[in-house]
């Protein structure tokens, strides 16, 4: 299946309305150091288009909910580099906006803005994540993604464009990253998600080479495990989750968290600003 239900096993953590997720890519090439998605993808960090997608994709249109959101994408970005030559993740929106789906883009990428043209006219909405406006510091986190000032210009030629759009300030990282300097850049965002950062073994390995002084302080506050990840107390998650919502309420923009139920918006994941058909 090229669309699948998304989060299939009912986490009890997870926020997020009934939605679809689709991925036109396997792997991502952003190669995040925190990223989760090494746990079940063989070769992660190699992008690599889905065989067959635009075939399967027209045939399972016609078996899914249409009134489920179509998410894009939760795997891997859907505008990793190689998008620039393939165009699947247009040829995608191209699909979605001809048969009237609605669909959540979310992406670190400013390639998104090429594709204006037809999510102006859509059914759809954009995240864009900026976890740090620190930008020697989003190239040791984020080595394969584009700097943050380049999605802050994204951001804004895509509201100024009429399409409803959030940022994801995901994953925060307490002490090192300042979640409300990126809502400074951006307040004009519809939406603001986050969430802090949850450690995952691989991601843990990862971050000892990439960022070794800040593991170094991270890692003995690391001491509450969910599932096959370690969280921060939650006392310290919600401290600054709480002080980032309170940023958000001041600069009349809804807020969401990931997996913590702080939600002041009608959805987590700011879905609920696609527009009706």
């Amino acid at each position: 299946m090229i669309i699948r239900e998304f989060d299939p096993w009912k986490s009890r953590l997870c926020t997020c309305p009934p939605k679809y997720s689709l991925n036109p890519y396997t792997g991502c090439d952003h190669r995040c150091v925190y990223c989760y998605i090494t746990g079940y993808i063989t070769n992660a960090f190699h992008c690599r288009p889905k065989s067959d997608l635009l075939t399967s994709l027209k045939r399972e249109l016609k078996k899914i909910d249409s009134h489920k959101i179509i998410s894009m994408a939760n795997s891997s970005d859907p505008y990793p580099q190689l998008e620039r030559k393939m165009e699947l993740t247009r040829k995608v929106v191209l699909l979605f906006a001809r048969e009237n789906f609605m669909f959540h883009i979310v992406t670190k990428s400013d390639l998104v803005t090429r594709d204006i043209d037809v999510l102006k006219d859509a059914a759809c909405a954009v995240a864009i994540t900026i976890t740090t406006m620190d930008e020697v510091l989003a190239r040791r986190l984020e080595p394969g993604a584009p700097p943050p000032e380049k999605r802050v210009e994204a951001l804004r030629r895509l509201k100024e464009s009429g399409i409803p759009v959030s940022v994801r300030i995901d994953p925060i990282i307490p002490g090192v990253t300042a979640p409300e300097e990126v809502l400074q850049q951006v307040p004009f965002v519809d939406h603001v998600t986050a969430s802090t950062l949850k450690l995952r073994p691989d991601a843990i390995r990862r971050m000892m080479a990439a960022v070794p002084e800040v593991m170094a302080t991270l890692k003995p506050l690391y001491t509450e495990r969910i599932g096959n990840a370690l969280y921060l107390p939650e006392r310290v998650r919600f401290h600054t989750l709480n002080s980032l919502e309170k940023a958000c309420r001041e600069n009349n923009v809804s807020f969401g968290t990931c997996r913590e139920g702080l939600n002041s918006g009608s959805s987590c994941d700011g879905s609920h600003l696609i527009r009706d058909r």
